[in-house]
């Protein structure tokens, strides 16, 4: 049975081919237009998956969407009568695309590809049933207890189910207006950063900050019961009436108005960030007490989606209290990894293929994008004009990356399958040391062009983990932070150091362990472990610089520059190689010097394309 998976028209549309319950492709829209978070219909990502399935001289079986137009369309009608004469900036904003778009996503779905399908109607999966099938069929695990967090799907904010074989049943749920998903939204937005996008840099601000406004969010903000539900107090948001995230008693119990976009940080800020995050954790931990509770002493496991998933510090306390044995978080947890959940759920739970657990997960690594070969590559340099070495194989290359990381060089590194989801994990990315103090500032203002304060993440191999972090779980998604050893720490006073000022680069270029490109304010770190079975080209290169420098950790982040989506082709490769300061770009076997290259040619305004997030 061959199903196309669609997600679209809120944000990170998306699609994801699965032929007999197996994971064949997936791939965000973004990619291919270059829009980051696209939206729109992934034309483009569906006929990916086609191609990456062989499917020219074969129909689709099924396709389904990730949401149910005709329950959001519920969702907006009450809410419009709930608002009455205050109702207009809803409609305003919202009318237009909820009746020419996504009522009629059958018709835009067949003008794209009707002629590739047996029967023209389309299934539907509702947006947090979209989630957790994401997260549990994908998982190693044939029962789990399942949590999914976001915004808002169609009424659903949150809800823990159950995953048992084929089946998904939903046991709980917290509707909209109420919504930890927009509370640490309503927050980002207040601190100056975009919503759906800005989050992660929000929870990168947090260590910077004391969580001195904890007790003032659960006095006025939210209110938490004992098993993680919470309602919120409505009177400080502004998103139920389709206006602004916040409204202006928000803005008068954190002492001033936002900040603005691209303006110092302060450290109030910093202060917020901590507060928040110290919010999101007490929920979602009781909400995974709770549910382990109600899912009996039988079932063992945790699986994670929506779009709070990604916050990899909450997920990293749930790991830390072991409330259950194992936890597995989807990598495409946002709405991207709906389009693959929905295909999913059509297969097992409504039409019964058998989920063949293997005892390792099955999202391949979320190497589920496009992939260039040889000869592709060097028609393009060879076109382009480009000079390029040649290696005869991956271990001749991958010592020759390995020896230019040893001195000092920030390399593209593009290879293989492109990642689904939000994070790289060594096929688009950008690597360097992570033993260089400099290299954490280096990267962020000269490669990423983004704010000094952001951390990185560091790509270790999965059986030298427990030698540099807190951590003995593999990690191979980016989605579990944990604490650098306490031997490598190096002391440090942060708040000594903000007393100073509010300006983050002394900081961020103060060492705080012997691997300080990857360590974090509070000693933490966002880990991807790499083995062998799931990327061998990414851990022989991290064993060759091992074996060079006796150091198994190096710093991974993703292949693009800030405001614009991670590179998908070589030639985007190389335009970003060259936008930058790297000095090396990885094509496969093929390695391209900076000093080498002609003179690069291109419009200044470039930037302008890509909205900054």
């Amino acid at each position: 049975m061959i199903i196309l998976g669609i997600s679209a028209l809120y944000h990170d549309a998306a699609a994801a081919l699965v032929v007999d319950g197996e994971i064949i492709a997936a791939a965000q829209e973004e990619r291919f237009t270059r829009v980051k978070h696209d939206l729109n219909m992934p034309v483009n990502a569906m006929l990916y998956c086609l191609k990456e399935g062989n499917l020219q001289d074969k129909k689709i079986d099924k396709v389904v969407f990730y949401d149910n137009p005709f329950l959001i369309l519920d969702r907006f009608l009450k809410n419009v009568c709930a608002l009455g004469q205050n109702s207009w900036d809803l409609i305003n904003r919202s009318f237009n695309t909820m009746f020419s778009k996504k009522i009629w996503i059958q018709n835009a779905i067949s003008s794209v590809i009707g002629d590739k399908m047996k029967e023209q109607k389309i299934y539907i999966a509702e947006h947090h049933i979209s989630h957790a099938a994401s997260a549990f069929y994908p998982s190693p695990f044939d029962q789990a207890v399942i949590v999914t967090v976001d915004g808002v799907g169609e009424w659903a904010t949150t809800t823990v189910g159950l995953g048992v074989n084929n089946k998904i049943e939903i046991l709980k749920q917290i509707n909209y207006p109420h919504s930890l998903g927009m509370l640490y939204s309503a927050f980002t937005f207040f601190c100056g950063f975009k919503v759906n996008s800005g989050e992660y840099k929000f929870m990168g601000l947090a260590p910077y900050g004391q969580p001195v406004y904890y007790e003032k969010i659960k006095q006025n903000i939210i209110d938490i019961k004992p098993d993680g539900s919470y309602r919120l107090n409505l009177e400080y948001f502004d998103y139920q009436n389709g206006r602004t995230m916040i409204g202006p008693a928000f803005e008068k119990l954190f002492d001033g108005p936002r900040r603005e976009f691209e303006s110092p940080i302060s450290k109030r800020e910093m202060d917020i960030a901590a507060s928040v995050q110290k919010v999101l954790e007490e929920v979602l931990l009781l909400m995974a007490k709770d549910a382990s509770k109600t899912a009996g002493s039988l079932v063992k496991n945790l699986v994670l989606a929506g779009g709070v998933a990604l916050n990899c510090v909450a997920n990293g306390k749930i790991y830390k209290e072991k409330i259950f044995e194992r936890v597995w978080i989807q990598p495409a947890a946002g709405d991207a990894g709906g389009a693959l959940g929905s295909a999913l759920y059509l297969s097992h739970h409504v039409f019964g293929e058998h989920c063949k657990k293997t005892g390792g997960d099955l999202q391949k690594g979320s190497y589920l994008g496009p992939s260039y070969n040889e000869s592709e590559i060097r028609d393009f340099l060879e076109n382009s004009g480009y000079p390029y070495h040649k290696y005869k194989d991956i271990k001749e290359r991958n010592y020759n990356i390995a020896s230019a990381l040893n001195d000092g060089k920030v390399i593209g590194l593009f290879q293989g399958r492109m990642e689904f989801g939000p994070r790289a994990l060594g096929n688009r990315s950008i690597i360097g040391d992570a033993r260089s103090p400099q290299m954490q500032s280096r990267m962020n203002l000269k490669i990423k062009y983004r704010e000094s304060f952001r951390p990185f993440a560091p790509s270790v191999l999965r059986e030298k983990v427990n030698e540099y972090f807190e951590l003995d779980e593999a990690s191979p998604y980016m989605l579990l932070v944990a604490n650098v050893n306490q031997d490598r720490r190096i002391p440090f006073d942060i708040d000594e150091q903000l007393k100073k000022g509010t300006n983050m680069l002394p900081i961020v270029n103060k060492a705080r362990s012997d691997i300080p490109a990857v360590t974090h304010v509070d000693y933490s770190a966002r880990i991807q472990t790499v083995s062998d079975k799931d990327n061998a080209p990414y851990h022989g290169l991290l064993k060759y610089f091992e074996d060079m420098t006796g150091c198994a950790v190096i710093v991974n982040t993703s292949f693009n520059v800030r405001g614009e989506p991670i590179v998908c082709s070589p030639k985007e490769a190389y335009n970003c190689f060259m936008r930058t300061d790297m000095d090396i770009l990885v094509l496969e076997n093929f390695l391209l010097y900076k000093e080498e290259q002609p003179e690069f040619k291109e419009n200044e305004n470039w930037r302008d394309k890509y909205e900054l997030d």
